[in-house]
């Protein structure tokens, strides 16, 4: 699966385009196959969204979207050094998701 990620133009925070906005998470992202090119260039035209690009991620049995990438996976769950501070504080196993 094919999904779109990056920086709210306002707050810097890293989004996912979730097929009619910008989300905080990753879960929330959908599969854009073959309109990647022309999703990005609407949604950076239109002045919502810094840099988007294209990723490779997978939908797990549970649900969850899983980027390929472990940089991304970083993105999506916020800073590794304080779990306290990312989009997961109360799931134990947060980090073991990023490896």
């Amino acid at each position: 699966m094919k999904i779109l990620t990056g920086n709210d133009l306002k707050t810097g925070a890293v989004v996912w385009w979730t097929g009619e906005f910008w989300s905080l998470h990753v879960d929330e992202a959908v599969d854009v196959g073959e309109r990647a090119e022309e999703i990005m260039a609407a949604e950076e035209a239109a002045r919502r969204v810094n840099v988007p690009y294209a990723i490779e991620a997978t939908r797990e049995d549970d649900g969850h979207v899983r980027p390929a990438h472990i940089k991304d996976r970083v993105r999506a769950l916020g800073p590794t050094v304080r779990p306290d501070l990312t989009l997961k504080p109360q799931d134990p196993e947060a980090l073991d998701w990023v490896i």
